[in-house]
């Protein structure tokens, strides 16, 4: 069946509890379309179970047997669920964003899924530069755990549904900045508290606004015809220093610390040693580290004339205020 733009969609969207997740639904609630939001531990906030077109399915990525009624009568799949903010990465995340995706592909392909669009991002390519752009491939050699098994999961997804009525997509999205964004948010904390830091060293990074990610997330969810690797990022290079001096400028706080990056290191180590002993969550971890050091961009000219023409924000000068000020709260 051909989608149609005009046509309601049913949507499930995994990890919808989570962040990005969550922000997703929350745009899509009261759209023709009808949501379907797996969670696994974490329920779902009360204004989105409100809403008259969500629906709410429990089920865990470990465990097939849950995933196919899940999967059964959607259209579309947006896949964020997954482990993140865990001390030790190098021991989860090949678990977690391999055999868990694999098992949610398993269940797609069963149920007829007409399109799966994976949540990615440009590091997958390894180091990248607005000279030199991450451009869809699928050969690279990332340096972090993450981007490596986040590559295994497009590898994956491509090579499962060759030749099946599913289409594959894979998002890879800039840093989403905006207010509720959960790393943004850890940031204006340590800011207001005089804790933040990064290292000396520039690093180029591609970033993207919370509404125009909801606007080209929606659209690879819903609109005809979308298949293959789309790079999503706004117009304008930027270091990692310069996002978060102008964001401490905007939230009224002293910019960053220049650290060595052996402090920065240490300090994901012992947060890393710390979340392991007490059994809480690890907000930086190595690999954190590892993959927010290096550069990178994405050609974006494809996700432009199929996903988002125009950008509500096509550089960060013009979106800063969307960062909000100091005093007020996170959301999502």
């Amino acid at each position: 069946m051909r989608p149609d733009a005009d046509k309601p969609r049913t949507i499930l969207i995994t990890g919808a509890a989570g962040n990005l997740g969550s922000i997703l639904a929350r745009h899509l609630a009261g759209s023709p379309h009808r949501l379907r939001l797996m969670t696994h531990k974490k329920p779902l906030p009360s204004d989105l179970l409100a809403a008259a077109n969500v629906e709410e399915v429990r089920a865990d990525l470990a465990r097939p047997e849950t995933l196919e009624p899940a999967a059964r009568g959607v259209d579309s799949v947006v896949h964020f669920a997954g482990v993140l903010f865990a001390p030790r990465p190098d021991r989860f995340l090949p678990v977690t964003n391999t055999r868990w995706f694999a098992n949610l592909l398993d269940a797609c392909l069963a149920a007829r899924v007409e399109r799966v669009v994976l949540v990615s991002f440009p590091h997958v390519e390894g180091p990248t530069t607005p000279e030199r752009p991450a451009t869809g491939r699928l050969d690279g050699k990332p340096v972090s755990v993450h981007a490596r098994t986040r590559l295994e999961e497009e590898r994956l997804l491509f090579a499962r549904t060759q030749g099946s009525p599913t289409a594959p997509v894979s998002l890879r999205l800039g840093m989403v900045y905006g207010r509720g964004i959960l790393m943004v948010e850890a940031a204006r904390w340590l800011a207001r508290h005089r804790l933040l830091g990064v290292w000396r060293e520039p690093t180029s990074i591609h970033l993207i606004s919370t509404e125009d990610y909801l606007r080209a997330t929606a659209a690879a969810a819903i609109r005809p015809g979308i298949r293959g690797i789309y790079h999503v990022g706004d117009e304008r290079p930027i270091t990692l220093q310069e996002f978060l001096d102008g964001a401490c400028r905007a939230w009224g706080v002293p910019p960053p610390r220049r650290l060595p990056f052996w402090m920065v290191r240490l300090a994901a180590a012992l947060c890393e040693l710390g979340a392991g002993v007490l059994g809480t969550r690890a907000w930086l971890t190595r690999d954190f580290v590892e993959i927010g050091r290096v550069s990178y961009w994405g050609d974006t000219r494809r996700a432009r004339e199929e996903l988002a023409a125009d950008l509500a924000y096509p550089t960060f000068e013009e979106g800063k205020a969307t960062l909000g000020g100091c005093g007020g709260q996170a959301g999502g």
